[in-house]
This record gives C-alpha cells, structure tokens and sequence, in this order.
C-alpha cells in the first residue's frame, strides 16, 4: 500500500481520521482529570462538613463550663455573706 499524495480525497480522510483519534484522547485525558477534581473536591466537602460537626460537638460541650464558674462563684458569695451574717 502507497502513502497517498496530499491532493488525493483519500489523504484528507485519512489525516481527518488520525486528528480525530488524537482529539479524542485528549478529550479522554481531559475528562479523567476533571472526573479526579470532582472525586477530590467531595471528598474535601465531606472533609469540611465533618470538621464542621466536629466543631459544632464541641462547641456545645464547652458552654456549660463559663456558666458552672459563674454558679460556683456567686454560691461561694452566697456562703462567705451567710456565714459573716450568722457570726
């Protein structure tokens, strides 16, 4: 088989045919990279929201201790002005 000149239908074809291959590997590398950032980016979402949830946990455990301080010091006020007042 001859390689066939530039002028001939059939070259253009062919040349066609290999850009067509060529694009469309290119259009698969593109497209299993974007897939990756997609995978990537809810895994980072996932990430966040149970950072978030982590946060969330422990910001509604840490409240009662300024409020348990506050009780414990006006108690402690309440008994020092109690025992002054019984003496």
């Amino acid at each position: 088989m001859s390689i066939p000149t530039p002028s001939d239908p059939a070259a253009v074809a062919v040349e066609l045919e290999k850009i067509r291959g060529t694009m469309a590997e290119g259009f698969a590398r593109v497209d299993g990279s974007l897939a990756l950032l997609v995978q990537r980016g809810d895994q980072t979402d996932r990430a966040i929201a149970d950072h978030e949830q982590r946060l969330d946990a422990l910001e509604r455990a840490r409240w009662p201790l300024p409020s348990l301080a506050a009780l414990v010091g006006v108690i402690g006020l309440a008994l020092t002005l109690w025992q002054l007042a019984t003496q």
